[in-house]
Parts: structure tokens; C-alpha cells; sequence
């Protein structure tokens, strides 16, 4: 099938390079012109496993190409994916203006034919219909300009014109890091939509995946496909993201009562995880979630309640809980070092999950905030970051390029993210270049007898 992807970010990269890599012809649309020649290089503009690799072959096999040209990408496509990004405004709310300026540009250079038009990117509940009048509009515009009538609408415009085009609700479920894993395995499609043309030509287009031709293991059953109205589909993404949201808030205030009666924390999640209804995913106490997901859908869900008269308590409490597990760390150092004014604490990760370069929201820029307003130095040690030059953007803490480097001199040490390499670090000989060798686990994720053995103070989180 023809596909075009309008926005190159994680989501909309990711899903044209593996929908091309499926035997689909993509054109993926950007108006960032270096980011898609770099592209058109065969080079991710993103750190992703696998990512590259994909784009590489796809591109060289003709199935996928990069371009700045919208109309080149509406024309070229039966199925037009809206893949921009909705970040949260102050309010909570998300900011739509990018989804409404490519609907608006869709609209002026439809042509006579049908059309499905993919909202990829996550939007509020009723966005779907919101789309269609967008796209409408932007279709009436382009034929008042050409003279055809001030008074005319969009329906009639588009009927004037022979445009046909239906709008189809697909949300993604992937995880920065996996997520070219999570496009080839996923554990469920949904797709939300009021017509069956449409809904029939999405389920085609995901066939190979839905028939696990790419995924890990071909011998499972098909990928389930949930069809639903718009607005269910919408929901269901917000739904999804705010309830494991909601479950990682909820793992870290058992922790913390843990820390005060001396139960662990570690024990009690494997202990409530072989619970069937429960579960034993997002159930690692922490210092807390981020990224570029969680807070915003969490954020929308509850501003979306608010305008429609209900108080969200759990949400709210989730984030509040969220909150305040951005402070454990700093809490536990005070414990440990006393006076933190005049230290030195050294970070071990920046990136607010491993396998990825993404530092939207991510616990450490608040850790940095805070010791530095503590008089605290701060140094940085993370995979991706220090290799790549992005910490030259951060203020307030020098990114070191080895471990040992960022051990040297430290009071102290923080566990920030559950980078794989944390696993294999010579923690002996970083212990002997440090002022104090204390580590605040804030993942739980090193073995403390490891790390006692290696000459440290182990301290994590709920279990210490």
C-alpha cells in the first residue's frame, strides 16, 4: 500500500520505517530540512535500537523516502498518518497547533480520490472529529482562492471536487527504547473509526504484522485488533499510559512506607506481582517516571475531566505522588551526607530511560535543579549522552565520558537511570578514587552485596 507519514518524530519515524521495512511504500514528511536530509543518508535523527539498520534497507530497497514536500506525500498516499507532536501546555492541556496545521495543509492538496487520514499522533478525546472539520476547512480555503465561491463549505467543497476521505483514530503503545520491538510485537492494534472502508484498509495495511510475519515469535496467534468508535480509541491510550502511570506512583509510596516500618520493597512487588490481577510489570519502585508520555497523558486526562465537570482524584494523586518521589533521592543523600553545600554527587544516567537519548521530563534534570540550589557540584555520567554531545546543552552539571571519571572526588553516588552497562561497572576501582563511597540506588537495580563487597554504602529506595 501507499503510505504517507507526516511528522518524523519518534512515532511517526518509527512507523514509517517499519511499515516500509513491511513491504509498504512510505513517504515520510518533514519541514525540517537538515533533519531530513540526514535522513535521506540513511542516519536516525534518534537514538533507537534497530532504527537505522531499518531505514537503511527500506531506503535502498525504494520502499521509503524523506521529503519536505506535503503535497508530494498527500498525493503519493492512500493512508496519510498525522504522526506530529502534541506537547502539554502549562495547563496540562495538549498543544494541537501542529496536528491542526497538517490536517489544515492535508485539506489544501487532497485530490479527487479517497483517502484514510490516520491520527497517530496522541490527541484529546474528540480530536478525531475535530480533524475532519479541520481538514474541511482546509479544502474550502483552496477552493475559495481558486475562485470558487465565498460562501461555499467544506462537504460541498470537497464534493464539488470528488474528495472522499474518511479519518481513522490508531494510537501507539510504544516504548521509547523498544520501539521498533513494539511495532513488530505489539500486543494489540487499535484502530477507531466510523467506516468500514476505512477501518478494512488499516486492517490490511497491518496485516503482515497482525500475522506476525517480523515479529519475534512467528508461531503466536495473530495480534488482536480492537475496532472502536473514535473517541474509545482515544481514550484507550489515555486510559493505558495514566493507568501504568498510576501503578508506578503506586509502587513508590508502598516504598516509601517500606523505608519507615523496614519491610523491602523489592520483596513485597514480587510478592503482589505473582498476584495474577496484578502483575509483575511497572512495579519497580523508583524515583519516578518521565519522558515524553506519561506526564503529558496523565496531564490531559485530568485537564479533559476537569472541562468536563469531574475531579480526577486518582490521577491527581498519581502525579502528586510523582512529585514528591523526585525528592527521595535528595532526601536520602541529606540522610547519608548531612549538609550537601560544598559536595560533590555524581549521576549515573541523565536519560529518563535506558536505550534511549530522551531527556524530556526526565527525573535527573530535577535532581541537577535541586542539588544545585542546594550548593551542590554535579556531575553526569550517562551511555548515550556523554558519547553524543547532548549533555553541552545542560546547565548546572559537568557530563563526564567514563564512570571513573565521574566517580573521582565524589561524596556521593545516584543511580538515575537502568542503563544495562550499570550492571558491569568496576565499582571497586570507582570506590577508591571517591571522597565518601556512598550509592543511592534510585532504580534498584544493583546488587547490594555487589556493591558492598566493591567497598560501598548501599542505600535504595523502599529497602534500605
Amino acid at each position: 500500500m501507499r503510505v504517507c507519514v507526516i511528522g518524523t518524530g519518534y512515532v511517526g519515524l518509527v512507523t514509517g520505517a517499519c511499515l516500509a521495512h513491511t513491504g509498504h511504500h512510505v513517504i515520510c514528511v518533514d519541514n525540517n530540512e537538515q533533519k531530513v536530509k540526514m535522513m535521506k543518508a540513511g542516519q536516525s535523527p534518534i537514538y533507537e535500537p534497530g532504527l537505522s539498520d531499518i531505514i537503511q534497507k527500506a531506503s535502498q530497497e525504494d520502499l521509503l523516502e524523506f521529503t519536505t514536500d506535503l503535497a508530494y506525500g498527500v498525493n503519493h498516499g492512500d493512508i496519510l498518518f498525522i504522526a506530529v507532536g502534541t506537547p502539554a501546555l502549562p495547563t496540562g492541556e495538549s498543544d494541537t497547533r501542529y496536528v491542526e496545521a497538517v490536517a489544515r495543509g492535508i485539506g489544501s492538496h487532497l485530490e479527487k480520490g479517497y483517502k484514510v487520514i490516520v491520527n497517530k499522533s496522541t490527541v484529546p478525546i474528540g480530536s478525531g472529529d475535530w480533524v475532519r472539520m479541520i481538514v474541511l476547512d482546509g479544502i474550502a480555503e483552496r477552493q475559495k482562492a481558486s475562485g470558487g465561491g465565498n460562501s461555499i463549505s467544506g462537504d460541498e467543497a470537497a464534493a464539488k471536487l470528488g474528495i472522499e476521505f474518511d479519518v481513522v483514530s490508531n494510537p501507539e503503545f510504544l516504548r521509547e527504547g523498544s520501539a521498533v520491538y513494539d511495532t513488530f510485537n505489539p500486543d494489540r492494534i487499535v484502530l477507531g473509526g466510523n467506516s468500514d472502508k476505512a477501518l478494512s484498509m488499516m486492517e490490511e495495511l497491518y496485516q503482515p504484522i497482525v500475522k506476525r510475519k517480523f515479529g519475534e515469535d512467528p508461531s503466536l496467534p495473530p495480534v488482536p485488533v480492537v475496532k472502536t468508535d473514535l473517541s474509545s480509541a482515544e481514550m484507550i491510550k489515555y486510559a493505558a499510559n495514566s493507568f501504568l502511570a498510576t501503578k508506578i506512583s503506586y509502587i513508590n509510596e508502598i516504598a516509601n512506607i517500606c523505608d519507615r516500618v523496614g519491610a523491602d520493597v523489592v520483596q513485597v512487588a514480587k510478592g503482589i506481582g505473582l498476584d495474577s490481577r496484578i502483575g509483575t510489570k511497572f512495579l519497580q519502585a523508583g524515583i519516578g517516571w518521565g519522558g515524553s508520555c506519561f506526564p503529558k497523558d496523565v496531564s490531559a486526562l485530568i485537564h479533559t475531566s476537569d472541562d468536563y465537570g469531574y475531579d480526577a482524584h486518582l490521577l491527581k494523586a498519581a502525579v502528586d505522588v510523582n512529585k514528591r518521589q523526585r525528592t527521595i533521592a535528595i532526601e536520602k543523600l541529606q540522610h547519608e551526607l548531612k549538609i550537601l553545600k560544598g559536595k560533590t554527587v555524581g549521576l549515573l544516567g541523565l536519560t529518563f530511560k535506558p536505550d534511549t537519548d530522551d531527556m524530556r521530563d526526565a527525573p535527573a534534570l530535577n535532581l541537577i535543579e535541586q542539588l544545585n540550589r542546594l550548593g551542590t557540584k554535579v556531575k553526569a555520567y550517562d551511555p548515550i549522552v556523554s558519547q553524543s554531545g547532548i549533555g553541552q546543552g545542560l546547565s548546572g552539571v559537568v557530563v563526564e565520558t567514563s564512570p571513573e571519571q565521574l566517580a573521582y572526588a565524589c561524596d556521593a553516588l545516584v543511580v538515575v537511570t537502568d542503563w544495562q552497562q550499570f550492571l558491569t561497572l568496576d565499582y571497586a576501582a570507582m570506590a577508591k578514587v571517591m571522597n565518601n563511597p556512598v550509592i543511592i540506588d534510585g532504580r534498584n537495580f544493583l546488587d547490594r552485596k555487589m556493591l558492598q563487597k566493591a567497598g560501598f554504602r548501599y542505600v535504595g529506595i523502599g529497602c534500605s
